[in-house]
């Protein structure tokens, strides 16, 4: 496909991911010629999302604002991602319409999810940074692991930080705190 063809195709894509009518709170993604379907998240993953924002809102600088499942969009790449929480700038909201565009978001935080994690920690560690997201953190309660992704170039992230939930991740600009995992819950073996 060539570059100038991308955002006609993503266009294609985003308006046929959109006319899907799948399962109540389940969600569609778009990345490069796949549309990926998810389900919803289950009580652990909505309990371990707050504690997480929770701390982001205390430290969230006052031009920014969280949004849960806000659709980041980068047509001159093909991507449109939906991630667990972001923080984007008020302003946006004159933008209008159902998609921000993905430069435009401080952070993507990703809860993995037991059904699908290949995009979580695959995919999204693959598109993020094309699309310009700053920072990318996965928290993964398949396992207690936790992964923060920085300083995007050249289409990937030239830092990464790894650490298990109890750890405290080293959030930095613009919210600049270290995020306590010690209360995060890790899903159900079986």
């Amino acid at each position: 496909m060539t570059g100038s063809r991308i955002p006609e195709r993503h266009a294609q894509l985003v308006a046929y991911a959109q006319s899907l009518t799948p399962p109540a709170d389940w969600k569609a993604e778009v990345s490069g010629d796949e549309i990926i379907v998810m389900a919803g998240p289950s009580v652990i993953h909505q309990r371990n999302l707050l504690i997480v924002r929770e701390q982001f809102d205390a430290h969230r600088p006052a031009d920014l604002m969280p949004s849960e499942n806000t659709d980041l969009a980068s047509p001159n790449v093909g991507k449109l991602r939906n991630p667990d929480l972001t923080y984007i700038p008020i302003a946006t909201v004159e933008l209008g319409g159902n998609e921000v565009p993905a430069e435009l978001a401080a952070v993507a935080v990703e809860i993995v999810s037991p059904s699908n994690p290949e995009n979580d920690l695959v995919g999204k560690v693959r598109d993020h940074p094309l699309m310009h997201i700053p920072l990318y953190l996965v928290i993964d309660p398949r396992e207690g692991g936790l992964v923060l992704y920085s300083e995007p170039d050249g289409g990937t992230y030239r830092r990464q930080w790894a650490g298990s939930f109890g750890d405290e991740v080293p959030v930095p600009v613009p919210f600049s705190f270290g995020l306590a995992t010690d209360r995060l819950l890790r899903y159900p073996a079986g």
